[in-house]
């Protein structure tokens, strides 16, 4: 078994089991602000934009069975030959709010990932709802008022996101790296 993944080997994976371009598209956006995270917290880069990138490898075959999301992804993983206990724990954990895995989110990782692959969803919704449908000039304070309205993207876990705090983190400091680094993707993603 593999205890380290490359992020070609990791793309290559994303690219065989999730083919919806919204799950593609929402697994790079996770993967940039992990990144962006794992400097902040002088984390290693790879191993958390990795697994922001392949948090959701199982959801096309989980979509009916979510009981299943989280450790089908890892069941993925271990048939392609890696165990990473650190990210498997993370990828498990980030589905600790649907209460089928019963795995806690315990380490700065894995309340990060929870937070980053639910903020992607709030930042998507307020660029759509944007004039322009551009990142482009978003800011942290906006986001923050689309986020205290409850209706406004309305599936989008609020308690995920503030548990970022539990890393020491602000809200609108989360906001602002994580508007800075879907910022750096935007051509590719086409906002």
């Amino acid at each position: 078994m593999k205890t380290s993944i490359t992020i070609e080997e990791a793309n290559g994976l994303l690219k065989k089991y999730l083919h919806q371009e919204y799950l593609l598209e929402h697994s790079r956006e996770t993967e940039v602000i992990m990144r962006a995270l794992a400097r902040h917290f002088g984390e290693n880069e790879e191993i958390w934009g990795i697994s922001g990138l392949l948090h959701d490898l199982d959801l096309e075959q989980t979509m009916n069975n979510l009981e299943k999301h989280g450790e089908r992804a890892c069941g993925i993983l271990e048939e392609e030959g890696y165990s990473i206990p650190e990210m498997f724990h993370a990828i498990r954990a980030h589905a600790e709010n649907l209460g089928f895995l019963g795995v806690k989110r315990e380490s700065k990782m894995d309340y990060c990932l929870a937070a980053t692959e639910s903020v992607t969803g709030l930042i998507v919704a307020y660029v759509l709802m944007r004039p322009n449908k551009k990142i482009e000039g978003a800011n942290a304070s906006s986001l923050t008022k689309k986020f205290k309205d409850k209706s406004f993207a309305a599936k989008v876990s609020r308690e995920l996101i503030n548990d970022i705090e539990k890393v020491g983190l602000q809200r609108n400091v989360f906001f602002e790296m994580a508007l800075d680094a879907m910022k750096g993707i935007a051509s590719e993603m086409g906002y």
